[in-house]
């Protein structure tokens, strides 16, 4: 007996949450933020779960949704204008030393630099480099040919070589 619609979306969800939460705070930048974006495009895949085709991946379907879910929030914050919270004003005028010990680190490094790519190359990034989708997938999950995944993908590696040094591995050939 086939599983339904809702039932394959529920179970999708909960199997691929560590995906959609990476995919989240590649957008969002803050993990409080992408915490909400992923709630919010939970709630959105479940909504139209009925519509769910099971031909197609529920990765690919769940990424879609959030993806739209951010543009149309972006949309709305750039028409209200840019907010910043009191705590991560705080954090970004260094008022302690921790941000410098923290700098140190690689993994810190590189999630800033990828923080510092333009939104499209950031999820494509996300997409292939972090999520391991493929290009086909992220081209039709971020609804353009894998032509424009495959340069994003390379001008997003090129920008992170130069802001990290060339001797970091970056998902494979530049």
């Amino acid at each position: 007996m086939a599983s339904s619609p809702e039932r394959l979306v529920r179970e999708g969800l909960v199997r691929h949450l560590p995906k959609f939460r990476r995919f989240a705070l590649s957008l969002a930048r803050n993990q409080a933020d992408a915490d909400d974006l992923v709630q919010a495009g939970f709630e959105r895949a479940l909504a139209k779960a009925k519509s769910y085709n099971s031909a197609y991946k529920i990765e690919t379907w769940v990424f879609k949704i959030i993806q739209n879910y951010w543009t149309d929030q972006m949309r709305k914050q750039a028409r209200r204008g840019t907010t910043v919270d009191i705590d991560e004003a705080h954090a970004l005028m260094g008022e302690d030393g921790r941000h410098s010990a923290e700098t140190r680190d690689l993994s810190f490094k590189a999630r800033l630099a990828i923080e510092q790519l333009p939104e499209d190359h950031r999820s494509v990034v996300a997409l292939v480099l972090v999520n391991g989708e493929s290009y086909k997938d992220a081209a039709e999950i971020l609804g353009v040919p894998v032509g424009t995944i495959m340069s994003r993908l390379y001008r997003a590696r090129q920008t992170l070589m130069q802001q990290l040094g060339n001797d970091q591995n970056l998902g494979g050939q530049a």
